[in-house]
């Protein structure tokens, strides 16, 4: 077993800059918002590591985020972005073709 640095999830998802507070962070792993390598978490206190994927469902979107880095406490945006990788979402170009469909009037 590899010994890598590890980081509570809500702590790392506030440093990350997802949500704004880390009671809020706490509250969307809680309510089953989060999956950590495709599998759910419940408790705020699961750690994460550098490589790891997250799945995050956000009000209006989703989010899956590759774990880049971790933090020792929460600095600008710009520092912050540099915790994660976001992988482009598949449902984007849904969206963009159904923008598409309604704007050639053509169905």
């Amino acid at each position: 077993m590899t010994d890598r640095p590890r980081q509570r999830l809500d702590k790392w998802l506030w440093c990350a800059r997802i949500v704004k507070t880390r009671p809020l962070a706490a509250g969307l792993v809680e309510n089953g918002h989060v999956r950590l390598n495709r599998n759910k978490v419940l408790k705020p206190a699961h750690e994460v590591s550098a490589g790891d994927v997250l799945t995050i469902v956000l009000s209006s979107r989703v989010l899956v985020l590759h774990v880049e880095a971790l933090a020792e406490r929460r600095g600008p945006a710009s520092t912050a972005r540099l915790l994660y990788r976001e992988e482009v979402a598949s449902g984007a170009g849904v969206e963009a073709q159904k923008g598409d469909a309604r704007g050639s009037g053509t169905c």
